[in-house]
């Protein structure tokens, strides 16, 4: 079945020269990167986790989210998920293998990785994320696999993948609160030493998953004759819509607790964020954008006309996708770094290093979704 990704038209060809040029500058600047070391990056002793532990953060909740596809259909009986099924755990696939290339990026020597596995330490939260995440991928990819080959044969699926589906549910629930247990069972930084963590977590995964496949369907139905249906997408827009209520509610709380208890090692990290400090202020701007963004998506989505205009409803997606990667895929992990443990603030800007290895890394993902989408979306068609 993956010849059918080989062929296309001229759009196609030029989608896939263009990220194979991504690939390509970024596969440079990291070998750039492994020849020079990582002072080539903007991460330091006082900042040691920066853009690619962000991603890779952010990416691990796009690729949780595909249980709010799957539970609905195989356990509630939804069958308007049935088509989009395949493409949000393909799009889980292509989200992991991105977020362990940014794990690879990180640790400067790739070799390094292989110290997890070879010298296993249960009592760390970050041996078992390199488990559970690999597992999920690989269940993800046997089972839209196994479900498009189904399709093809046009035979209902086999017993032993329902199997591996009830599995992937707990799974995916599982990964992520182990992801949210590495920084909230870090005592060192205040910022993350949260009980809310992981349900947080879980909530803007669940939300950013979802308006990218609302996007993604929305982008396949106007270059094939693949349609979502309006169905899905409606309940997608409702689970987008309450998982974002939620997501402000998280934080609303968090805000309270920090102003209210005056903790200085809780509190501190908030007052960089909200107002600087001494004059040092670069997240400030990140920070009321991802709030703005959510209030105003969440507004958006609650309107009914926004959500029977597919340019309204892109739009209200695209913003509530920015607001949520601006938290977890920028914010959440370097912001924990200031103020030093010294009090001092040392501001974090990713290089060009960073931003040209995490296109090249973006685009290679980009390359795997979209060659699973073109064998999907050409059996559909048959």
């Amino acid at each position: 079945m993956i010849e059918k990704a080989l062929h296309g038209g001229k759009g196609y060809r030029a989608w896939i020269i263009f990220l194979a040029a991504g690939i390509g500058v970024g596969l440079f600047a990291y070998l750039y990167q492994l020849r020079e070391g990582l002072w080539l990056t903007g991460m330091s002793r006082n900042v040691s986790w920066g853009f690619y532990i962000s991603q890779f953060t952010f990416l691990v909740g796009v690729a949780a989210s595909v249980f709010m596809v799957v539970l609905p259909l195989y356990l509630h009986d939804f069958k308007a998920f049935a088509p989009i099924t395949a493409l949000a755990q393909f799009l889980a696939v292509g989200a992991l293998s991105m977020s362990l290339l940014f794990i690879f990026s990180d640790v400067g020597m790739p070799m390094r990785i292989l110290n997890v596995p070879l010298n296993p330490t249960p009592g760390s939260m970050l041996f078992y994320d390199t488990l559970f995440l690999p597992g999920f991928m690989l269940i993800n990819l046997v089972i839209g696999w196994t479900a498009v080959g189904a399709e093809k044969r046009e035979t209902p699926l086999p017993g032993w993948i329902k199997g591996l589906i009830y599995l992937s549910l707990p799974w995916a629930v599982i990964m992520h609160t182990v992801t949210a247990f590495i920084y909230a069972g870090t005592p060192g930084r205040g910022f993350w030493m949260t009980a809310i963590m992981a349900p947080r977590f879980l909530t803007t995964a669940f939300a950013a998953g979802t308006a990218l496949l609302i996007l993604l369907s929305m982008v396949i139905k106007s270059l094939t004759r693949f349609d979502a249906g309006e169905k899905a997408i409606w309940k997608l827009v409702t689970i987008l819509l309450y998982s974002l209520i939620i997501d402000a509610f998280f934080l609303a709380v968090e805000y309270f607790t920090a102003i209210y208890s005056h903790v200085p090692a809780y509190t501190e990290t908030f007052r960089y964020l909200f107002f600087g400090i001494d004059g040092n202020n670069a997240f400030v701007p990140w920070f009321w954008s991802m709030n703005l963004a959510i209030l105003v998506a969440i507004f958006l989505l609650a309107i009914p006309g926004v959500r029977t205009s597919r340019f309204r409803l892109a739009t209200a997606c695209i913003i509530a996708l920015a607001g949520l990667w601006i938290d977890k895929g920028f914010l959440l992990v370097p912001a924990a770094f200031i103020p030093n443990v010294f009090g001092r603030i040392m501001e974090y800007p990713p290089s060009w290093v960073e931003l040209t290895v995490s296109l090249g890394i973006y685009c290679l993902g980009m390359l795997m979704i979209t060659a699973f989408y073109k064998v999907t979306l050409a059996i559909k068609n048959e």
